[in-house]
């Protein structure tokens, strides 16, 4: 096998792991669409400077570092954009909880899609967020203050 076949066979390898957790994280952080677009700006850079990039001891991480600052606003668009919710098709969702999470900071929006929605270890969100633990459940417990001030939920 040549030198680039093995060179593309390991970044496939790599995006076979990383495109759902990275979908999922920058998903979190810009809302559908606009987490899609950042999932593939950062793919395509993962690819662009895979030489460099798969060295690194954490190259999801790093990638979603990428997405978060090519998806950000300030680059034609504004807010995240989160989907409203579809009564009809989907388990009871509080009504407000999609403008309340759209209120959060991206950090904070992030932890607790991440934890609550998609149901990552706080491990795993440190890890692609690049913060340690204690920062993950300090922005998921403002989040979830916030969160619940804003819905009228008692603590």
């Amino acid at each position: 096998m040549s030198s680039k076949a093995t060179v593309a066979q390991t970044f496939e390898e790599f995006v076979r792991r990383a495109e759902p957790r990275l979908h999922d994280a920058l998903s979190a952080l810009y809302g559908t669409d606009r987490g899609r677009d950042a999932v593939a700006e950062a793919l395509a850079y993962g690819w662009e400077h895979w030489d460099r990039i798969r060295a690194m001891d954490n190259p999801i991480g790093y990638l979603y570092v990428v997405g978060r600052d090519r998806g950000r606003p300030g680059r034609g668009v504004g807010r995240p954009v989160l989907m409203p919710i579809d009564s009809a098709r989907t388990p009871w969702v509080e009504p407000g909880l999609p403008e309340a999470l759209g209120l959060l900071s991206g950090k904070q929006r992030s932890v607790v899609m991440l934890l609550h929605c998609y149901d990552w270890t706080m491990a795993e969100v440190a890890e692609v967020l690049g913060v340690s633990k204690s920062t993950v459940q300090g922005y998921d417990r403002r989040a979830m203050r916030r969160l619940r001030r804003k819905l009228g939920v008692p603590e």
